[in-house]
């Protein structure tokens, strides 16, 4: 079964017009329990146009709190996903569904997919709008199919060939402390888990971890076959933080004690040229939408990226992460852990 962007897919009907993500309407519906049993029936028709589209806003249901959307959530994802190796603040309201994130509302957050880094990741993402904001606030979503074809050939086959590379330095004081990222109070808890996940560590003598990790950035879709750009090459990289921001990070901790910085997997430093280009990619693949209360975005994790616009006034977007995808499952090989000089 296929949809199309102008008409019928079953008993849904999308609309997908320049600019603005694929969109259907589930009208009718009095209350959560009804909701549950109509998405059950429309499931594989969404599933279907999931994997045409990459991400889906699908309005007109009465979700109006965490239950609704927790309910709603155990039917478009059965299986769910733990958040590893956090990065970002996050509430957790409880039942596997989080804040979208805390960062504040004048920070825009840049296009990526959901834990490209780990080896183990979400396969499906579901937004739900609790509250609107007055004014931006969309979570908007990029193509990665568009991103890679929009790339050039000399970047991809470079990505292809050697993967990318992710190094963090963990703080109590700037970005995030191991304790929080790992989940754990226990150092060598953190080792097995960085051991198990290809994760080169080193502990400072302040307490502190830095963790160096290399991954692949260009895998198929385990479904579809689709080929994509997959990783948080650009969005960590040093060259994406304000000029300012970055000359002061630099001066404090030097090169290797950024928060966040990426390069290619054979430690190749981005050009900020480089990283205008893949920003530019990721424009043009780039669409929106603004929420209204009880909307729902699906997200094919692999397939789409997603972002955050600043906003004002009042927001509430919950989260939820799961069908859990292998790396494995995506990619011919598995980069080994990095090591330190």
């Amino acid at each position: 079964m296929s949809t199309h962007a102008d008409g019928h897919c079953g008993e849904l009907v999308w609309q997908a017009t320049p600019g603005r993500p694929a969109t259907t309407r589930v009208d009718g519906l009095n209350d959560s329990d009804e909701a549950c049993r109509r998405l059950t029936e429309l499931r594989p028709e969404i599933v279907d146009a999931l994997h045409q589209h990459g991400a889906l806003y699908i309005r007109g249901l009465p979700v109006t709190g965490v239950g609704d959307f927790a309910k709603v959530r155990d039917v478009l994802i059965p299986s769910r996903t733990p958040y590893r190796e956090k990065a970002t603040p996050r509430s957790d309201y409880g039942d596997g569904v989080f804040s979208s994130t805390d960062l504040p509302p004048s920070q825009s957050i840049s296009m990526h997919n959901e834990n490209s880094y780990t080896l183990n990741f979400p396969g499906l993402l579901l937004f739900g709008c609790l509250v609107a904001p007055e004014v931006g606030g969309a979570t908007p979503v990029a193509d990665c199919r568009q991103v890679l074809s929009a790339l050039p050939s000399h970047l991809v086959a470079k990505m292809r060939s050697v993967g990318w590379q992710l190094k963090r330095s963990y703080s109590d004081h700037i970005s995030t402390d191991w304790r929080t990222a790992f989940a754990s109070e226990d150092p060598q808890d953190v080792e097995r888990y960085c051991d198990d996940n290809l994760i080169a560590h080193e502990w400072q003598q302040d307490g502190n971890l830095r963790t160096s990790q290399l991954r692949p950035g260009v895998v198929q879709h385990p479904f579809t076959g689709a080929e994509v750009w997959f990783n948080h090459l650009a969005f960590w990289n040093e060259w994406s933080l304000d000029e300012e921001l970055r000359e002061a990070l630099l001066d404090e901790f030097g090169p290797d004690g950024l928060p966040f910085n990426t390069a290619f997997g054979d430690g190749e430093p981005l050009t900020a040229a480089e990283l205008r280009t893949i920003q530019a990619a990721y424009e043009s693949a780039t669409v929106r939408e603004p929420w209204t209360v009880g909307d729902l975005l699906l997200v094919d994790n692999i397939l789409t990226a997603h972002g955050r616009d600043p906003f004002r006034g009042d927001r509430k977007i919950v989260v939820a992460m799961g069908n859990p995808v292998d790396i494995n499952d995506c990619s011919p090989s598995i980069q080994p852990a990095a090591k330190f000089a």
